[in-house]
C-alpha cells in the first residue's frame, strides 16, 4: 500500500454546519428553521434549563435529601490484595504505589484496607490503616508507619 492509494473512509468527512438565516439559499426559508413567532423564534429567546412552562419544575417538586460534606477527607484506597498482586517488596510508600499504578494521585491521603492475604514482611507507609490491615501486616512480620 502506498500513500497515494489511501482512501478516506466514507463517514470520516465532516459535513459543514448549516448556516441558518443567511437568505433563501440555505433551504431554511425566511424563518431559518425556527418556525413562526414565539419565544424560541426571537433573537436571544429560549427558556432556561429546567423550565417547564410555568409549571413547578421537577427539581423543585422533589424533596431535598441528604448532605454533601465539602470538607471531607478523601482517601486513595489500596487493598492488601492489590499489593500482593503487584508483587511489591521492601518499603512501600506513596511513590511506590503510584509507580505500580495502585493510586492516581500522591497528594491525597492513602488508606490501606485488609482485603486479601499477606505472606511476606513489608514496611508500609500510609496515612491510615484499617484494623484488619494492621493485623495482617503485623502477623506477616511487617511494620506499619502512619504518615
Amino acid at each position: 500500500m502506498k500513500l497515494n492509494e489511501l482512501k478516506v473512509p466514507v463517514k470520516a468527512t465532516v459535513k459543514p454546519t448549516k448556516r441558518r438565516g443567511i437568505g433563501s439559499a440555505t433551504g431554511q426559508g425566511g424563518t431559518a428553521g425556527k418556525g413562526h413567532k414565539g419565544q424560541k423564534a426571537r433573537s436571544g429567546g429560549g427558556v432556561r434549563r429546567g423550565f417547564e412552562g410555568g409549571q413547578m419544575p421537577l427539581i423543585r417538586r422533589l424533596p431535598k435529601k441528604g448532605f454533601f460534606n465539602l470538607f471531607r477527607t478523601r482517601f486513595e484506597i489500596v487493598n492488601i490484595s492489590d499489593i500482593v498482586r503487584k508483587e511489591l517488596e521492601g518499603e512501600i510508600n506513596p511513590d511506590v504505589l503510584k509507580s505500580a499504578g495502585l493510586i492516581k494521585k500522591t497528594d491525597r491521603k492513602i488508606k490501606i484496607l485488609g482485603n486479601g492475604q499477606l505472606e511476606k514482611a513489608l514496611t508500609i507507609k500510609a496515612h491510615a490503616f484499617s484494623r484488619s490491615a494492621k493485623e495482617k501486616i503485623e502477623n506477616a512480620g511487617g511494620t506499619i508507619e502512619v504518615m
